[in-house]
């Protein structure tokens, strides 16, 4: 571990570790160039007592990625600044986002007794959902693959921060080549059947869609979902959402559930298509708001020009109403009731005959 003081790459004074496990450990630190500024150091332990062309290998893999994830700019993504090497470790600098991810949020709301409101769990799904958008469209595409409550923060003012690349693979076109920084499966709770095969197994967008399926199960009923080998070899370990939270809408519950099906093709072919099933009524409530936002704009835009042009649209009134009152004070055309048209005058017709 990294002391607290010390400065590494000559360039990030270590404050304190954030979290760590397995091979993988996070701090926080100060950038000695950039006065003010924070950000986080993802540090990557590999084996080592791993071979030289094994070592090589990972270590281009991990340039490569670095350099695509610097490339990502979305504001539900941290910002990938730096990287470098040391030793047997590889380090990822990114932005640091403070407070609490959604596992302390959910984790507090229980020690109070009670329940995330679906509302606001909705919402942070929703920007989640954007942030997935946005990397699955990336060319090549890039799949996440370890989506859970611990790695979304929640800003203090109300914004959510994807914040963890670990498991990130980038999709090839052909299917034949992926790039990976370290090698897993995920978290239980939330992976796929399809991910336990690390790399070798088919991973696709419909992976990711499970893992947020997940991780929404468990911020709307505050109970882990079986992991996918349990439900396989149970298929009835999974209770339905509202059995655990009644108040879960019958909408969000449907769209949870088609989310972490087992196969990948029973589940929504894309995070849009997902989004739109989860958010549906709020999608048609968020219509009718812009329809009568619409309506209202016109309407002031009406009263604006009014107000604007008030002496033109005065004077035209003015000439309207004189208008009516020439109308209706004119004499009227009267007909004498026995009066006849003049007959008309006979035309005489001379016939010629012939000698």
């Amino acid at each position: 571990m990294l002391e607290p003081g010390s400065v590494v790459h000559d360039r990030y004074r270590i404050v304190g570790a954030i979290g760590q496990g397995g091979q993988v450990a996070v701090y926080e630190a100060e950038d000695v160039r950039l006065q003010g500024r924070r950000c986080a150091i993802k540090e990557i332990r590999f084996d080592p007592e791993a071979d030289e062309e094994t070592r090589r290998q990972a270590e281009e893999q991990f340039r490569r990625e670095a350099d695509i994830l610097a490339r990502l700019d979305h504001p539900t993504l941290p910002k990938v600044s730096d990287y470098f090497s040391r030793g047997d470790h590889d380090y990822l600098v990114m932005d640091f986002v403070p407070g609490l991810n959604l596992k302390e949020v959910m984790d507090e709301a229980r020690r109070g007794g009670r329940l995330l409101p679906e509302s606001q769990v909705l919402a942070w799904g929703a920007q989640i959902c954007d942030a997935l958008y946005y990397l699955h469209t990336q060319d090549p595409p890039i799949l996440h693959r370890d989506i859970k409550p611990a790695n979304i923060k929640l800003t203090p003012d109300g914004r959510i921060k994807l914040v963890d690349f670990g498991l990130v693979k980038l999709m090839a076109h052909d299917e034949a080549r992926t790039i990976t920084v370290i090698q897993g499966r995920g978290t239980a709770a939330y992976a796929p059947l399809e991910q336990y095969g690390g790399d070798t197994g088919h991973t696709d967008v419909r992976s990711d869609i499970y893992s947020l399926g997940a991780t929404l199960y468990h911020l709307l009923t505050n109970q882990q979902p079986p992991d996918a080998k349990q439900r396989f070899l149970r298929p009835d370990s999974l209770s339905p959402p509202r059995v655990l939270n009644p108040a879960i809408s019958p909408r969000a519950e449907k769209a949870i559930l088609s989310a972490i099906a087992m196969h990948p093709g029973e589940r929504p072919a894309s995070i849009l298509e997902f989004r739109d099933a989860l958010m549906q009524d709020t999608l048609e409530a968020q219509n009718v708001q812009a329809t009568l936002a619409r309506r209202d704009a016109r309407a002031n835009a009406v009263r604006r020009a009014l107000r604007a042009h008030r002496a033109a649209v005065l004077g035209i009134l003015i000439m309207i109403a004189l208008a009516l009152l020439v109308t209706l004070t004119a004499e009227p055309v009267r007909v004498e009731p026995n009066a006849t048209m003049p007959a008309p005058t006979p035309v005489s017709t001379v016939t010629s005959i012939a000698p």
